[in-house]
């Protein structure tokens, strides 16, 4: 293997950028250490390749040559030493596991480019275990990631320019549209989009409409392609609830979560993932 790219973590995230990588014609490979995702990520994959040939967006041969160049691996140190010209973190949004991960990392391979997708933690802070923190910047990613065009390049007070200009070379080279923000509590997309998102969740609390009414006014009245509970669903009403709770330690009580919110995940309902949250998706 001569230069490759990474991903840790096969989740939603995970997946979604490893197959883009690899849709570009990069080398992905997905660390994951729990063996019965690892072992269900290729398939998972594979899945999304079909899907694209069967509505014509594909062709078969070309869905094989994207699903040859992704593979898996239990741990970080299995990865090569050496040609990482990618790595980009896809972990819970713990600070104190980033940390773990993003040291290993650097540790083992040095990448190039050393990314984290996080959609609200201040990367700055991710940079203080790292020894060579210019190499790092923020890459957050949008789901699902095979169809969402934006990228949000997230460049710290520390990031080095080249760094970033590679970076954003590298959003083009895949398909995607970067924007490029600087390091602040939300960016530009989380913290825009939480706001729509809190006061969606308000009105239902409130009983002013209906979850698909309140999405339709969305829709219909704004254009936006989908509404903000659906929108939570996706993202995962526990994503949301912890960006939100950062985002009212850093910004204020205007970021305060709905109680529906924080009783909706205390009950599991997490969303699509878990079959119900503002919606049942059963």
């Amino acid at each position: 293997m001569s230069s490759y790219s990474a991903v840790i973590g096969a989740g939603t995230m995970g997946l979604g950028i490893a197959y883009v990588l690899a849709a570009a014609g990069d080398t992905a490979v997905l660390v994951e250490a729990e063996a019965g995702r690892r072992d269900g990520a290729l398939d998972s994959l594979r899945a999304v390749a079909e899907g694209a040939v069967s509505r014509g967006k594909l062709e078969r041969a070309d869905a094989e040559a994207i699903l040859e160049r992704l593979s898996t691996v239990a741990a970080i140190s299995d990865l090569p030493t050496e040609g990482a010209d990618l790595v980009v973190e896809a972990v819970p949004e713990r600070v104190d596991l980033k940390h773990l991960i993003l040291r290993q990392v650097e540790d083992h391979c040095a990448p190039a480019i050393l990314a984290s997708n996080t959609s609200g933690l201040s990367i700055d802070g991710l940079a203080d275990c790292l020894a060579a923190p210019e190499r790092f910047l923020g890459l957050h990613f949008f789901n699902p990631v095979w169809v969402m065009a934006l990228v949000e390049i997230v460049r710290g007070p520390r990031t080095d320019p080249e760094v970033l200009d590679a970076a954003r070379a590298l959003v083009v080279r895949i398909g995607k549209e970067p924007i490029v923000v600087n390091d602040a509590p939300g960016f530009a997309t989380s913290r825009l989009g939480l706001c729509i998102g809190l006061e969606a969740m308000r009105m239902f609390e409130d009983g002013v409409a209906s979850a698909p009414d309140i999405d339709k006014a969305m829709e219909l009245g704004y254009r936006h392609p989908m509404g903000p509970l659906r929108l939570t669903d996706l993202v995962g009403l526990d994503v949301r609830l912890d960006i939100a709770r950062h985002l009212e330690k850093t910004l204020g009580s205007r970021f305060t979560p709905p109680q529906v919110l924080i009783d909706k995940v205390a009950r599991g309902e997490l969303g699509k993932k878990s079959g119900k949250g503002f919606y049942d998706w059963d």
